[in-house]
């Protein structure tokens, strides 16, 4: 019913000319101040991302956007120098000194990697398994 409608994902931030800077400055990204107040992201194959100012903001506790790598451990030591720190996690899912789950490739799924935007918005790195 809707398989062939233009279709875009948003999310909120609580500071839009730090979440600008982050995403064009930061990661490289096309950004583009559009109507309403709102950032536009312009990504590959003309997908775009809408965000936008929330007074009430909260940060998603999930991913909201993913980033799919040829080359993970190049990239978080790209990142890195850029200032992005790596998420950590020692639970169920486990990430190396890197911040990179799965680096081995030793379990099913991506090598992947989590960052925060500076709203705290969870973002990730990941290479595909071949």
């Amino acid at each position: 019913m809707l398989q062939n409608n233009q279709v875009f994902g948003s999310y909120s931030t609580d500071d839009l000319g730090k979440a600008e800077a982050f995403y064009k400055d930061t990661l490289g990204l096309g950004v583009v101040r559009a109507e309403m107040g709102v950032l536009e992201l312009h990504l590959k194959n003309d997908h775009t991302v809408i965000i936008y100012p929330k007074e009430n903001h909260s940060p998603a506790t999930f991913t909201v956007l993913n980033f799919v790598v040829e080359d993970i451990v190049a990239m978080v030591n790209q990142l890195t120098t850029k200032g992005i720190q790596f998420i950590s996690y020692t639970g169920e899912i486990q990430t190396d000194k890197n911040g990179i789950a799965n680096a081995d490739g030793s379990r099913p799924g991506p090598k992947i990697a989590w960052f925060t935007d500076p709203a705290g918005n969870i973002l990730s790195i990941l290479e595909e398994s071949t």
